[in-house]
């Protein structure tokens, strides 16, 4: 058990890094000027007062979300 615990390990660790580098690219994507204009052109009142509670990141998260039309499980980013 010992054995295929170690053998396992680094591929799944692995896996889980490539994982969440792509879960992390878009966080780690600034927010165009012209994506910040469509923004406080079509947000809505709750995208609005998230801009004020949380700030822009968060703000635009949720503007992202309703406009590719599905509504995701994730959590938004937090900062």
């Amino acid at each position: 058990m010992v054995a295929l615990s170690v053998i396992l390990f680094p591929p799944l660790l692995i896996a889980f890094l490539l994982v969440m580098e792509r879960v992390e690219e878009p966080l780690r994507r600034p927010a165009s000027p012209r994506e910040v204009g469509e923004f406080l052109d079509t947000a809505t009142a709750d995208e609005v007062d998230t801009l004020a509670s949380s700030g822009i990141r968060r703000a635009l998260f949720r503007w992202r979300r309703r406009r590719k039309g599905g509504a995701s499980t994730t959590n938004p980013p937090l900062v």
